[in-house]
């Protein structure tokens, strides 16, 4: 069913009041199709929603918000570990717990992240040293102009930090129908990230005996005492990407600052976003509705329900602050729409 002017605001994270001109939630293969079929008859822009947890809405929608919601998660287990497929409108932090109570490894740093599996390869996620590409086999989308079904390899997805095909080339043109993963039959444990190592040293966890499901735990304990839920402070998450910099610029900041939180990528140096933001004296800071969680820097939040624009606008006060003071630049990670 297609429903004309409907408050999105329940449908985002960041409550952000913005309305969408139509909206139609698809819970299979034919409703997409129909929904897909309605707005190329209407020539209307598309914005496919999943959890809406690292979306910024800037204004009213003047197309289609097309809800999916596909259903349906399998796993099939050989010698080779397991392969487990989930529809794009399934939970992540569902499924991350559904693999870690069968005993399957591979998935259990990436708890408690927000939004849907659909979503998942688009931001190539990842978090606590692991992304999704370590474990990504396949998915399929649905090409949104034609309506035909494209499958998607690894290689084919261009996977990088926090990026895919579908931020570059193929942006705005698929829409992911399901995914596919391999979690191996000899799983190593991943907790070498220094937040996670705090974790388990402060709670006398014995490392020889973790589990994927001990390392869940840990991780949605990590994130909780420092992510605020949107239910309680809207917010889409970590906000800005962790900044890729050369060397040269790495041993300035070392030299100038000292505790520099960074870690080695390649020949260049992954800063710590929200220590430059922290350092900069923004957290905690509010600006009429909008503001920098008191907790983490990376976050924005908007207890206010304030408008797209209050966000966009205090993130790119942010930017330009770092920008001045450290010569760094920052990306956002959630996408603005429209």
């Amino acid at each position: 069913m297609i429903r004309r002017d409907v408050d999105l605001q329940p449908f985002n994270t960041m409550a952000i009041r913005a309305r969408a001109a139509h909206y139609a939630r698809v819970g299979d293969q034919d409703e997409l199709q129909e929904a897909l079929e309605f707005a190329r008859r209407q020539r209307l822009p598309i914005l496919p929603l999943g959890g809406g947890s690292n979306i910024v809405l800037t204004g009213d929608y003047p197309g289609l918000v097309l809800h999916v919601d596909l259903q349906g998660l399998t796993v099939e287990e050989d010698s080779r570990g397991a392969l487990v497929t989930a529809a794009a409108g399934e939970n992540w932090h569902r499924l991350v717990m559904h693999t870690v109570s069968r005993k399957l490894g591979g998935l259990e740093n990436l708890a408690l992240i927000p939004g849907r599996v659909g979503a998942a390869p688009i931001q190539n996620i990842g978090a606590y040293g692991v992304e999704l590409r370590d474990t990504f086999e396949d998915l399929t989308a649905v090409h949104i102009a034609s309506g035909e079904l494209h499958d998607f390899s690894r290689a084919d997805c261009h996977f990088a930090y926090r990026d895919s095909v579908f931020k570059g080339a193929a942006r705005d043109q698929y829409i992911i129908t399901r995914v596919r993963m391999r979690l191996p039959s000899q799983w190593q444990p991943r907790v070498d990230y220094p937040a996670l190592q705090e974790y388990l040293e402060s709670h006398a966890v014995d490392v020889g005996a973790l589990t994927p499901a001990r390392i869940a735990e840990a991780v949605t304990a990590v994130r909780r005492s420092k992510l605020p839920d949107p239910q309680d402070i809207p917010n889409a998450g970590s906000f800005f990407k962790n900044p890729l910099v050369e060397d040269a610029l790495y041993q300035r900041l070392k030299s100038e600052h000292p505790d520099l939180v960074a870690y080695p990528a390649g020949e260049r140096w992954k800063l710590a976003a929200g220590w430059l933001i922290d350092r900069a004296g923004w957290r905690g800071r509010r600006i009429d509705n909008v503001g920098v969680h008191d907790r983490q820097a990376l976050v924005l939040v908007n207890p206010g329900r304030g408008t797209g624009a209050e966000i966009t606008g205090l993130a790119r006060r942010i930017a330009a602050d770092i920008h001045d003071r450290f010569g760094v630049d920052l990306e956002p990670e959630p996408r603005y729409y429209p």
